[in-house]
């Protein structure tokens, strides 16, 4: 979708559909709303007084506007999409509009459309965050993965263009920040939404590590991808215990944005869990819904894909993004219940479970981060299904050893509209990790899963600022809900890319 600002007046653009709002309760509308009902004779508000516009959320109402009687007025058709209520409208408010607006004009087959933003009036939004929401809204809430539909005859494409239109010359380039913003955000999460669509057959460790190589070359950043010659030189024996049972080769990706390069101390890692299949190896998985497994490198893709963005917007800081790919298969050569390995700081771990791989994979990888001088630590993965127990699929569950960073991760999480929750690493669950022969296990038992995970990443975060985001229920979703369309969501790519900003403001 193309996306354009013109300074404007709105009942004089070419569009097929114009989109105005109207909040709930308003019976009188203003602002742009009003200057395109005073064109159309009060035709809003008479529809408004019958009750067939209420302004409650998501609310959309099309008007044919192709009458002589409207002269001088020259969209084709007007679209009143209602926002809700004043009192609780946002920036997720400003998402879920534009979503359901962007679904409704390719259903309507819309070409072309013209929209003003949505809240940057009298719903008090900052016009560039305002901006930003519709763009998201509108290029995260059209998402769909197509690449492998080949009969569908009758699939309606989507708005080629969309046109924000805006009166006020003084509100231009704040919009325009917007848009460029909100495009590269939308443009990363819907990278991240690809990959982890993407079959497990298409999706082998060499193929996402072609991916960040070609994200790398094409914004400017560099790249390193390590073999498995590579790996065991490092002495990352709990990373390549995974990778044993299978027969596709492991790739180690680390890519790298200095936005700070005299200051190599001013860094930020992002690791992310790679495995593009998840049999559960010897502890295999039960075969319902193991297809969803194609997935649990939602993680790798998440920072992969925030990396793009983060090479385009530029922030003041040095950027490393890792993912320890591979797949976890139960073949011959597999690891086994009751193995110890030792991974690269050099910590030995029993496997009590070999379908607890992701942690092994992100132990050698905060170690390789560590060794090149990590100041901060963030980890996205795939982790646990207890995570689904704790807080449903709606909100990631997030662990730590730093408070300050936390909470820039909470903050930026809330800004974008990925809900996450702080959950406690208490010295009770830690002791579930405890092993007999091995500094430690690889799981904690039932109780407590997401936190006995965390724990046993913290072990090897050891005193580096760290944070771990459990993102294994809201990775992929059933259906779609706003402007997170139904599959992958991309979680928590748009997080990233803002904690990036926050950081190198």
């Amino acid at each position: 979708m193309e996306i354009a600002v013109v300074q404007s007046d709105v009942t004089k653009i070419q569009a097929d559909v114009l989109v105005v709002n109207l909040f709930e309760g308003v019976t009188s509308p203003g602002g742009a709303t009003g200057a395109v009902d005073t064109a159309l004779g009060g035709l809003i508000s008479e529809l408004i007084s019958d009750g067939e516009i209420t302004g409650s959320l998501n609310e959309t109402t099309l008007i044919h506007t192709l009458n002589p009687a409207y002269e001088g007025f020259t969209p084709a058709r007007v679209l009143v999409v209602g926002l809700g209520s004043n009192d609780s409208f946002d920036t997720n408010a400003i998402r879920r509009v534009s979503a359901a607006v962007a679904r409704k004009l390719r259903i309507s087959g819309v070409k072309y459309a013209a929209t003003i933003v949505h809240g940057a009036g009298i719903g008090n939004v900052e016009p560039s965050a305002a901006t930003q929401a519709l763009v998201e809204g509108s290029l995260l809430g059209s998402y769909r993965f197509l690449k492998y539909r080949t009969t569908d005859k009758k699939r309606k494409p989507d708005v080629a263009k969309l046109t924000i239109v805006e009166a006020d010359a003084g509100k231009i380039a704040a919009i325009e920040s917007g848009v460029t913003r909100g495009q590269a955000y939308s443009a990363a999460e819907n990278l991240a939404r690809d990959l982890v669509n993407e079959p497990a057959n298409k999706m082998a460790p060499s193929d996402l590590a072609n991916v960040a190589s070609t994200v790398a070359s094409e914004n400017g950043l560099s790249s390193v991808v390590l073999e498995e010659s590579d790996v065991a030189k490092l002495g990352m024996g709990a990373y390549l215990g995974v990778s044993q049972g299978g027969p596709r080769p492991l790739k180690f990706i680390h890519l790298t944005y200095e936005g700070d390069a005299g200051n190599p101390e001013n860094n930020m890692w992002l690791i992310g869990k790679g495995i593009t299949f998840d049999s559960g190896g010897i502890s295999l998985k039960p075969g319902l819904g193991m297809g969803k497994m194609k997935g649990d490198m939602g993680g790798g893709a998440a920072v992969i894909a925030a990396m793009q963005a983060i090479a385009q917007l530029k922030p003041n800081l040095n950027v490393h993004a890792v993912c320890a790919a591979t797949d976890n298969m139960p073949g011959g050569s597999a690891q086994r219940p009751g193995d110890v390995v030792t991974a690269m700081n050099g910590m030995t771990i029993e496997i009590d479970n070999t379908d607890a791989e992701g942690r092994l994979t992100l132990a050698d990888a905060i170690g390789y981060a560590q060794s090149k001088g990590a100041a901060k630590i963030v980890d996205v993965a795939t982790l646990t299904g207890a995570a689904r127990i704790a807080l449903g699929d709606g909100v990631s569950p997030v662990f730590g050893n730093d408070d300050d960073l936390v909470n820039a991760v909470l903050e930026t999480s809330e800004a974008v509209g990925e809900s996450m929750w702080r959950l406690p690493l208490d010295p009770v669950t830690k002791r579930q990790n405890s092993s007999k022969i091995a500094d430690l296990k690889n799981t904690g038992g039932r109780a407590g899963g997401s936190t006995t995970a965390a724990h046993f990443i913290a072990d090897f975060a050891g005193e580096t600022p760290w944070v771990h985001i459990d993102i294994a229920a809201t990775s992929m979703l059933d259906s779609t809900r706003g402007w997170m369309t139904a599959g992958a969501t991309g979680v928590p790519t748009r997080s990233l890319i803002e904690l990036a900003m926050k950081m190198g403001n």
